[in-house]
């Protein structure tokens, strides 16, 4: 399934640090999040790398705030991206460790991807808007 998804898929652009930290995690997801390492490793393998000083504005890293639309269904979500350690869905955190999560890094605000949901069905899903976290 992931080799059609990255036909389907806009590009990927990820900050080195965050890259190198969700290889790392991806490799030593066990479990339930097992797929999602496996996604999450794909979208790594094809995306464009860059220094956070060089990353544009509008892409999806860890800690944004992202408004998106689940085309399927029509409703339109706004959550924050974080470490798997951080996820409290009822706080709108969802962990990287999530297909959407990992469907959801580096891209930005415009782009319309197809990906899976926890049952295994694509879904389209609208990045709508992007707020970035404050960077040191």
């Amino acid at each position: 399934m992931a080799s059609r998804l990255k036909t389907k898929r806009p590009p990927v652009r990820l900050i080195d640090t965050e890259a190198e930290r969700l290889t790392d995690i991806a490799l030593n997801a066990s479990g339930p999040a097992k797929q999602a390492g496996e996604l999450l490793l794909d979208e790594i393998a094809r995306a464009s790398i860059c220094r956070a000083d060089q990353a544009p504005g509008d892409i999806i890293t860890m800690h944004s705030m992202i408004e998106f639309e689940d085309a399927a269904s029509g409703t339109s979500r706004t959550v924050q991206l974080v470490y798997p350690g951080e996820a409290d869905i009822s706080k709108g955190r969802i962990s990287i460790l999530t297909p959407v999560g990992a469907g959801l890094i580096g891209l930005s605000a415009g782009d319309v991807i197809l990906w899976p949901d926890r049952d295994g069905r694509e879904r389209p899903l609208a990045i709508l808007k992007v707020t970035q976290p404050p960077r040191p």
